[in-house]
């Protein structure tokens, strides 16, 4: 069994082109990371995320501790096997979701204490438990337990939040079981305060993780603060370790996020998009619920070869939506997720030629043209 390793194999600027080299196969990055939050993608078979591109894909450690329990799954053999996913799994610790679901929350210095949504019914979750509950999953990529601090905060609320986790970091890390091509992300805090996003990176290195993650952003405070914030974090993490930022984002989040050195990202955005009548393309975003699809008989996207891109009409679409025809979301969801993968991919092959910023600019430039339906 292979070891768990980064390869950085090319940058233009920051921007890195990588390899993810794990126990369970490798990752091209930068690399979109597909959200199965409860051992799906939702709207799509585990073949049909696989014809995407995707290599990467995600479970949560609070809704699979939730239902159907940890336990059962390490019993079904575990995550992989009981999703039809034999590649990388990454598992958020579930910091995110007891803040943003859970009833009734308690954070105290264990953990946190709290209500579940679905039934009321009372859980402790701590930076211990939830790094055995991720092992129970088997996830390849295991994430440290977290507060993920809300927007906007103090100085000093982000102080003291970052702090907590930084400790619960310590924790999850004595906790986790190394294994070869096994890995732990420790995730940096501090809000958009420089300051604290670089005493946490300092306290995350010190613990030497297999890969860090960037947290606490995309949540109100804006892309240019992101960006900024972005700025000051990425250039005080380690070169030889990949780094994810958690939750981004839009196609234009990940263009400049890439820019300034990540290489990682996971995002619900296409998926959800997806199932509601939006649509990713080369052109911009398109809402196929809009009754000027209704007799378009041309595809949703020319450049795309995905199924619905190369077997379906923008007509037929709209017409799955409007009869809310559980194929609409299906097919919608696999056009965003490669859609996104287009995109990854055309930044590798960017920065490999040393061109990442002219790529960058005229994909954004076709986005501003907008969808021409005689140039699209």
């Amino acid at each position: 069994m292979t070891g768990f390793a980064f390869h950085n194999l090319g940058q233009d600027g920051a921007a890195r082109r990588g390899r993810l080299v794990t126990a369970h196969g490798t990752a091209e990055t930068p690399a979109f990371m597909a959200v199965g939050t409860a051992g799906t993608v939702k709207a799509m078979t585990a073949d049909a995320v696989r014809a995407t591109g995707t290599e990467i894909v995600l479970g949560n450690t609070y809704h699979l501790m939730l239902r159907p329990g940890a336990e059962r799954v390490r019993a079904l053999g575990g995550l992989h096997r009981m999703m039809d996913w034999p590649g990388i799994i990454l598992t958020d610790s579930g910091g995110f979701q007891v803040m943003s679901l859970a009833k009734l929350r308690k954070i105290d210095e264990v953990g946190v204490t709290f209500r579940s949504h679905l039934d009321g019914s009372a859980h402790h979750l701590t930076p211990e438990s939830s790094t055995a509950i991720q092992n129970a999953l088997d996830a390849t990529i295991t994430m440290a337990f977290d507060e993920c601090t809300p927007f906007p905060a103090t100085h000093e609320q982000a102080a003291a939040s970052m702090r907590l986790s930084m400790r619960w970091a310590e924790r999850s890390r004595a906790a986790f079981e190394p294994r070869p091509g096994y890995g732990q992300f420790g995730i940096v805090q501090g809000s958009v305060f420089a300051d604290l996003r670089a005493e946490s990176a300092a306290a995350l290195t010190g613990l030497g993780f297999e890969g860090y993650a960037i947290g606490g952003l995309a949540v109100g405070e804006g892309q240019q603060a992101m960006f900024d914030t972005l700025d000051v974090t990425t250039p005080l993490l380690p070169t030889d370790r990949p780094r994810y930022l958690m939750g981004v984002g839009t196609p234009d989040d990940l263009l400049g996020s890439i820019a300034r050195g990540v290489d990682m990202f996971d995002c619900v955005m296409p998926t959800r998009a997806g199932r509601t009548g939006r649509a990713f393309t080369s052109r911009g975003i398109l809402n196929l619920r809009n009754a000027r699809f209704a007799a378009e008989d041309r595809p949703l996207d020319p450049a795309c070869p995905c199924l619905a891109c190369a077997r379906h009409s923008r007509a037929y679409l709209h017409h799955l939506f409007r009869c809310d025809e559980m194929l609409g979301p299906m097919l919608l969801t696999t056009h965003n997720l490669s859609y996104y993968q287009t995109v990854m991919r055309g930044a590798r092959e960017a920065i490999e030629a040393g061109r990442f910023a002219a790529y960058a600019a005229a994909t954004r430039d076709a986005w501003s043209q907008g969808d021409d339906r005689h140039t699209l």
